[in-house]
């Protein structure tokens, strides 16, 4: 048991997107898709301590991040709005998640702020209530929030949990930094993929709408794609920029991170989680 005046640290975790259908543009602008969310057990670590005062002290900022632009910050706000609780914290993040790559770093740590937040305070808010404070923040939160790899349908926030096969994966980003928006407003990305079943995703699995487009943009992408594709099928995570590929032995995707050829190019390996490792975390206190 952690004490609400000790510093309580849980890992963010990296997600990938195994498939990303784009199935159509709503009348809001954002747009219906349907995805599986692989849980890595590789991330960020964030630790909050709770103060005496009302001060959200964020203790060691990420450089050209306004303090109330960090999505941190704004899971903590949100929480005090949707709780009227307004107790003061430290925050400290320790980033190795690559930002602008696709794979929820951002996202994981609102989350996983928003999951700490809670737990120091007593609970005040459920899981369905602490996912709906999360999706105010972006369609990726919540499945971080309910902590189990999923299907997802609607912007990305109706989850259904899945279990999916154990792999080791590795994952590259290659340089580059791309807007989520710019891919998604983009006048020649596919917006009318067929709808599929869950069981269909399971069992064929699928393409990612954005990786034609992100690739013609992005010639280091595509560089990226073409080489781990000597090793294993590989694909772009979320609308990237990192892209990924699956191996069944931490051996084998530890020999082909090895072979990375670009100075450039940053790379992990994450063995696959159907449960968040923040979750294992928390249930261990």
């Amino acid at each position: 048991m952690v004490s609400n005046s000790q510093w309580l640290e849980l890992t963010c975790p990296a997600k990938l997107n195994l498939l990303l259908h784009i199935t159509g543009r709503r009348e809001d602008g954002y747009h219906n898709l349907q995805t599986l969310f692989q849980l890595l057990d590789f991330g960020d670590s964030l630790a909050i301590k709770l103060r005496q005062d009302y001060k959200v002290n964020l203790l060691n900022p990420i450089p050209g991040v306004a303090y109330s632009d960090n999505l941190i910050i704004k899971a903590i706000r949100a929480f005090q709005r949707n709780s009227n609780l307004e107790a003061g914290c430290d925050i400290k993040l320790n980033k190795v998640l690559p930002m602008g790559g696709g794979i929820g770093g951002g996202s994981s740590n609102a989350a996983t702020a928003l999951i700490i937040y809670n737990h120091l305070l007593g609970k005040p808010l459920d899981t369905e209530q602490l996912a709906e404070v999360g999706l105010s923040l972006g369609a990726d939160v919540p499945v971080f929030i309910k902590g189990h790899s999923a299907w997802a349908e609607g912007v990305g926030e109706k989850l259904k949990p899945v279990t999916l096969p154990s792999k080791w994966f590795v994952v590259i980003h290659p340089g580059e930094h791309i807007s989520t928006a710019a891919i998604f407003n983009h006048p020649d990305l596919t917006r009318n993929t067929p709808i599929i079943t869950i069981r269909t995703a399971l069992a064929e699995g699928g393409h990612n709408d954005c990786e034609v487009i992100v690739r013609s943009l992005y010639p280091e992408v595509d560089l990226a794609l073409k080489w781990l594709n000597q090793f294993a099928p590989s694909m772009l995570t979320g609308t990237g920029a990192c892209v990924f590929a699956s191996f069944d032995s931490k051996a084998e995707a530890e020999s082909v991170l090895t072979q990375i050829p670009s100075s450039n190019w940053n790379g992990f390996i994450g063995k696959s989680a159907n449960v968040s490792i923040t979750h294992r975390e928390l249930s261990q206190l």
